[in-house]
């Protein structure tokens, strides 16, 4: 295996080289299909599309984009403010996101799913953002697809509109829109803060009232609620104060036969989401100590102790409300068990766990529970939704112990959810659900007939039905779901004939493969929207290493709820399920149940037009026979794992034969060719874990997990902090070692004039930009810097979803200057072009601030997409903005008209 560096390439990038300036840099023809006006010179489309329900979404994102910032909330045409479209009167909703809790990131991946979801001919969205202080502007479509609100944060007030008070706020959507959805996790967002502000001011919003909001969103008042109503509930006891009576704590311990030592308990804040400051503890002291860290961290002033619940399972449900006007008819979806996959002493279903790609969780829906468990979880939080006063749609947190787990609840006989075979729980209540691409929402929704667009329709229409003012804008014209372009490769019928095919292959074996899955479901539902395309998603499965053969690794194609999962494990795992006879027939039967209910109340809306989902079993091929069927249907391919490790570095990825396996059957695939992956391939396949090498000592750990093939390196094993880093699996046979270029650390502070503090001494910064193009005429993005947080390293999981981590995009003048940025560009241009890069590729390289002058790192040949991705960043940087959709298409075209 040879080990290929870029420095042969260095000398035709300084500044005094006679070519360092020069690059082709063709300007592109005014856009054709979406909107009129300046087109970007990176994603004209050079044919006629019908992009299907993105007409509108592209229209009003395009104008939001060019209005001046003084009047940034004024998003719409003068059609839809007269309530005018193509199809009668157009509903305005007003999208809040952010909120002061630690979950603002995640309602920050939840608001760009569902403004990716309910746009139409019919809808139109405005966003909306809420910082930490509780200050309110009106923002840009752009800044949502930011990877954390940090990302913008200092810069709000240059780029959107701030409202002078939470009032005035509430005066603008009064005027402005028509109902408002929160999507803000949370304080504000679930403990009745916002509804109380909508209501004030007799905004219509989805979602539960102010009151029932305060009263489910206290963990300690809901869990007294449901002991009153006959429901068993966890032991727990309320510590609030700054100096809480440890005899108290001490009594509670002793009555629930707890060891005040090492007894041991969950300590989490009584008003907070369901994964914000939860902790395990060991004894009285412990447990007062983490109850105090809470306080003061600032996350709640009233904490609850309860007892940790060993041998049992998590369950997480999502209720739909199908009732008609005030009449609530709360309906369960198929709920989903949380297995965690891992033997710590302390672990609990947390943050990072519920929210970043891990193999340590694994979610299994519907639940390998009895059925009559499932059933009596079913009803009981049906109940509770209707008897918390609940509206539209919440999520339900629970556990189920068999019985040989549940003695400390006593014998007392008459509570609901206990059986001889065991215990069901109640614990949480979620107002505001997340809703990112895979979250619980979407993956019980879609085992049930739903598709993104359809579920989160189906909530906004229903919230609409309760106000008799907006009754007008929900009848059956404006609820037609999309037609479901998702089809297994096996099917195919007249009505797809002209219809063009895309297989979105994501998965194999590569330390990054978990965000293969997430940019794999990204571009599908993406490329969705566009009606002349149907998009197939599949699975690539991990080698089982007792084959060399490459054409006999297996690929799945997927049916659409078998997507929505966060590792390629799980997914593969849902495919075994699947096609298990008596997990299929469970399956069915609830599926059927479900579909029934739902049936029952959502008929009797105009809105309601059926289900667009079916349900089908995922179909197994060997890589050969896919690429074989792909040839048949003249499919194009479109390739979504990371780091161009499409397949394991040693495996068939590393020398491009995956593509020249593709090619060799004339099918077009996206990215670059055969020669570019090769040369590009080695230095990416171990950059990653060395990257993180500090010193010798890190070295000789790196080097020790390499030969004692780890799968990866436990946390905080660097001599800086850092969490779990997935190693290159098989180990990779040779290493390079570099020059270490010294770089100033960029801080974002608001002591600062611009948001930053960067001390500029070195001039050197570290960039990655995307290139985008055809052989020989690729043209540069707008670079990025990234800004670390809490620590030297960004993780896998950080660097890639659940809004962790910041980037500058472009780099602001006070550090990089527009000439410098230009020149840096060019020469960019100039790599991609001599690697002979196609398609799009990803750079990483050292910039000059002054010069202009690039030292590259690496060539990503096939980068992550994942809704977070920093390419999004580049291509929404670009004038105007090119929005994923467009971003994704332009890319399959590139693949489609490449010469095989």
């Amino acid at each position: 295996m040879a080990s290929f560096s870029l420095a042969s390439k260095l000398p035709l990038l300084r500044s005094d080289h006679p070519d360092g300036l020069l690059g082709s840099r063709p300007f592109s023809a005014t856009a054709k299909a979406i909107y009129s006006g300046p087109s970007s010179k990176f994603f004209n489309l050079n044919r006629e599309v019908n992009f299907g329900s993105f007409t509108s979404y592209c229209d009003a994102r395009f104008f939001a984009s060019n209005v001046p910032c003084a009047t940034a909330e004024i998003v719409v045409d003068s059609a839809t403010e007269k309530g005018e479209g193509s199809g009668g009167r157009v509903l305005r909703v007003g999208l809040v996101c952010g909120g002061p809790s630690a979950e603002r990131g995640i309602s920050l991946n939840s608001v760009r799913s569902v403004l990716d979801h309910i746009q139409g001919d019919d809808l139109q969205v405005n966003c909306y953002y809420i910082d930490c202080e509780l200050n309110a502007f009106a923002i840009a479509p752009a800044q949502v697809y930011s990877n954390t609100p940090a990302d913008f944060d200092f810069k709000l007030e240059s780029l959107a509109q701030r409202f002078p008070s939470l009032s005035e706020f509430a005066e603008h959507l009064a005027a402005t829109v028509d109902i408002v959805f929160p999507v803000i996790h949370g304080q504000f967002g679930e403990d009745g803060g916002i509804q109380e502000l909508l209501e004030k001011y007799n905004i219509p919003f989805v979602g539960t009232g102010s009151s029932e909001c305060r009263r489910a969103f206290d963990k300690y008042e809901a869990s007294l609620e449901l002991r009153k109503q006959g429901f068993v509930t966890v032991p727990n006891i309320l510590v609030q104060g700054s100096d809480p009576k440890e005899s108290e704590v001490a009594k509670w311990f002793t009555s629930n036969q707890l060891d005040t030592k090492s007894g041991k308990v969950v300590v989490k804040p009584v008003r907070a989401g369901s994964s914000i400051g939860v902790t395990v503890a060991y004894g009285i002291a412990d447990a007062l100590k983490k109850a105090k860290d809470i306080k003061l961290e600032g996350i709640d002033e009233q904490v609850i102790v309860e007892i940790f619940l060993e041998g049992g399972s998590e369950f997480t449900a999502i209720i739909l409300d199908v009732g008609s006007g005030t009449d609530c008819q709360p309906i369960v979806l198929i709920p989903s068990e949380v297995e965690l996959h891992f033997n710590e002493d302390d672990a609990i279903f947390n943050y990072r766990r519920k929210y970043l790609p891990t193999r340590q969780v694994a979610y299994h829906t519907p639940p390998r529970f009895p059925i009559e468990v499932t059933r009596t979880i079913r009803e009981g939080a049906s109940w509770l939704f209707r008897h918390l006063g609940l509206r539209d749609f919440a999520r339900i947190d629970g556990w189920f112990l068999p019985s040989s787990t549940n003695s400390f609840f006593g014998t007392s006989d008459g509570k609901f959810g206990r059986s001889d075979m065991g215990t069901v729980l109640f614990t949480d209540i979620n107002l505001i659900s997340g809703m990112e691409q895979t979250s619980f929402l979407f993956q019980q929704a879609s085992k049930v007939g739903f598709s993104h667009s359809n579920i989160l329709r189906s909530i906004v229409h229903h919230a609409c039905s309760r106000f008799p003012n907006l009754e007008s804008y929900v009848d059956i014209s404006s609820h037609l779901p999309r037609r479901s372009n998702s089809k297994l490769l096996t099917e195919d019928s007249d009505q797809n004939k002209g219809i063009r095919k895309v297989f979105v292959i994501f998965g194999g074996n590569s330390s990054e493969r978990q965000v293969s899955v997430i940019s794999g479901t990204n571009v599908w539902l993406n490329l969705q929207g566009f009606d002349d395309l149907e998009v197939i998603p599949c699975l690539l499965a991990p080698s089982d290493g007792r084959s060399s053969n490459a054409g006999s690794r297996t690929v799945w194609s997927l049916p659409y709820s078998l997507v929505l999962r966060h590792t390629v494990e799980e997914v593969l795992h849902a495919c075994t399920e699947a096609t298990d006879p008596s997990r299929a027939s469970l399956t069915s039967q609830l599926r059927k149940q479900v579909m029934g209910d739902l049936t029952e109340g959502l008929e009797k809306h105009r809105w309601f037009n059926g289900f667009d989902i079916t349900d089908e079993k995922p179909v197994k091929f060997s890589l050969q026979d896919w690429i074989k069927h792909a040839k048949e249907v003249q499919a194009t391919v479109f390739l979504t794992a990371c780091n161009a490790q499409f397949l394991v570095h040693g495996d068939i990825g590393e020398d491009g034969t995956l593509q020249s396996l593709l090619q060799a059957e004339g099918v077009p695939y996206t990215g670059p060719g055969i020669l570019a992956s090769k040369i590009c391939m080695d230095k990416v396949a171990t950059s990653l874990a060395v990257s993180h090498v500090c010193c010798s000592e890190d070295l000789a750990v790196y080097v020790a997990a390499l030969e004692e093939c780890l799968p990866r390196i436990p946390p905080n094993s660097f001599s800086n902090a850092h969490g779990p880093i997935e190693m290159p699996n098989p180990p990779p046979e040779k290493l390079i070692f570099e020059p270490f270029i010294e770089t100033d650390e960029i801080i974002v502070s608001s002591k600062s004039a611009d948001g930053l503090l960067w001390e500029g001494e070195s001039r050197w910064v570290e960039i990655t930009v995307g290139v985008v193009g055809k052989r020989g005429c690729m043209q540069s993005l707008s670079p990025s810097i990234t800004v670390k947080e809490g620590g030297d390293i960004l993780s896998l999981e950080e660097k890639f979803q659940g809004g962790t981590g910041i980037n500058l995009t472009p780099p602001p003048p006070s550090i990089v200057s527009e000439e410098a940025l230009e020149k840096c560009k060019q020469r960019i241009e100039l790599v991609a072009n001599t690697l002979e890069l196609e398609g799009f590729s990803r750079i990483d390289a050292f910039l000059n601030v002054d010069s202009g002058e690039v030292l590259v790192i690496e060539v990503n040949t096939v980068p992550g997409m994942t809704p977070s991705t920093v390419l999004i960043h580049q291509a929404l940087a670009e004038q105007p903005p090119v929005y994923p959709h467009l971003f994704f298409r332009r890319l399959l075209d590139l693949a489609s008209d490449r010469t095989i």
